[in-house]
């Protein structure tokens, strides 16, 4: 898998060492940090800029490639044994889900479940997520029923987010809790919000219609990781 830009190498070559394999430069970097790339024992590749374009397939590169070692993903057993997980229900844009993962991350989610989606974009993720999603536990689980049924008999507390739930201010929220979010175009289908035990919204100060999914995940996340 090849990754680029210049903050997500530099936090792949000081936190994931072990997962770099090869890396391609087309700019001049200073002495100390090619002296740092070097120690790795890699293969270090000088490539024109017209080569690392093709790389990153006309993204924005800054100068930095390099290839990881392919992303394995957690399971949904270990995903169950933390007290914090995210359920991402049929969300497809990988800037919203890097986004998500790396506010999760900080905020203390232990875990998160993709679903209702086949496939995705890892690369775009790494490089959305500024490298969070190597430290993240994340499961791709299709079927968001057999999901939402394990986390419920793992003793999970689910809380939806809904236009038409609490406000999550009011709310108290129980140890094992998880949190599902649904796409911005569709919101979560009503299998699932029947599944769940607590729709939750974020009320707002003023009118209007909704905020990105990704940046209410993290007020959504703030206010659930104490429990109330």
């Amino acid at each position: 898998m090849i990754v680029y830009g210049k903050q997500i190498f530099l936090y792949l070559l000081e936190k994931h060492p072990d997962l770099i394999e090869e890396v391609y430069l087309s700019k001049e970097i200073d002495k100390k940090l090619f002296s740092k790339i070097s120690s790795l024992k890699v293969d270090i590749k000088r490539v024109d800029n017209k080569k690392a374009q093709a790389m990153a397939k006309g993204g924005n590169h800054q100068g930095f490639l390099v290839k990881v070692k392919e992303f394995e993903f957690s399971s949904f057993k270990d995903i169950k044994s933390g007290e914090f997980v995210l359920v991402l229900a049929g969300l497809t844009d990988v800037g919203n889900i890097g986004a998500i993962i790396r506010s999760a991350y900080s905020l203390g989610v232990t875990g998160i479940v993709i679903s209702m989606i086949n496939n995705i974009n890892l690369s775009a993720v790494a490089r959305t997520s500024s490298g969070a999603m190597f430290d993240m536990p994340i499961a791709l689980v299709k079927d968001i029923g057999s999901v939402l049924n394990e986390l419920k008999q793992s003793s999970f507390e689910i809380y939806c987010a809904d236009m038409d739930g609490e406000d999550v201010r009011d709310c108290e929220f129980a140890l094992k809790k998880a949190l599902v979010l649904g796409s911005e175009g569709e919101g979560l289908p009503n299998r699932v919000l029947k599944s769940c035990d607590k729709k939750i919204k974020i009320k707002m100060q003023r009118e209007f219609d909704s905020l990105n999914v990704s940046v209410a995940c993290a007020i959504l996340c703030d206010r659930m990781r104490d429990g109330k």
